[in-house]
């Protein structure tokens, strides 16, 4: 299954078969149902995830009982909590699957494994990093100064494969809202 990420790799860069064994044996094959944490956070995240099938949102559960989603990752994706993972500091949030998703895993161990074998994968896994930054404040930033309803507009323009497959009640921790506004919200757009 690791198919996917090998794929994705080609796009960025040449990857031989050979190169493709070596990354192939970095990173483990797993399965998670809708709900499932793949890191529950409080502690340091030492796993990277690369997205093949599904939806993960990093999220914190707040002493109030809501969630707040941070961001929505999809298919051929990274998904860490990227200063955990790279400084080995605890971090709040986790990384919770939104609907059932196929993920391949690497620890940092086995990541900087792979960094001695194949030197070049630094430079793609950094590359891949910085413009998932990037593109979070971007995406963030088109929000500032928007009310609910509009937010909501922007987000299934901006995501509309992910509007179509995770609960309400995530779209409305991301936009921090209740889950009944966003109700509210969906009903007067229609």
């Amino acid at each position: 299954m690791i198919d996917p990420l090998i794929n994705f790799l080609r796009l960025l860069r040449y990857v031989s078969d050979e190169d493709a064994e070596i990354i192939a044996n970095h990173f483990e094959h797993q399965l998670f149902k809708e709900g499932d944490f793949l890191f529950n956070g409080h502690r340091v995240c030492t796993d990277m995830f690369f997205v093949c099938k599904g939806v993960l949102r990093i999220v914190t559960h707040k002493e109030t009982g809501v969630d707040v989603t941070h961001f929505f990752y999809k298919e051929n994706q990274l998904c860490t909590i990227l200063q955990s993972f790279e400084e080995a500091t605890p971090t709040e949030p986790g990384i919770q699957a939104c609907c059932d998703a196929e993920v391949l895993t690497i620890s940092k161990s086995k990541l900087l494994a792979l960094y001695e074998e194949l030197p070049y994968m630094k430079e793609i896994i950094e590359k891949i990093n910085q413009q998932h930054l990037i593109e979070k404040v971007r995406v963030r930033n088109s929000y500032i100064g928007e009310d609910a309803e509009n937010q909501y507009k922007l987000f299934i323009m901006q995501q509309p494969d992910i509007a179509l497959r995770v609960p309400l009640k995530d779209i409305a921790g991301y936009l921090g809202i209740t889950p009944q506004s966003l109700s509210r919200i969906r009903k007067n757009i229609r």
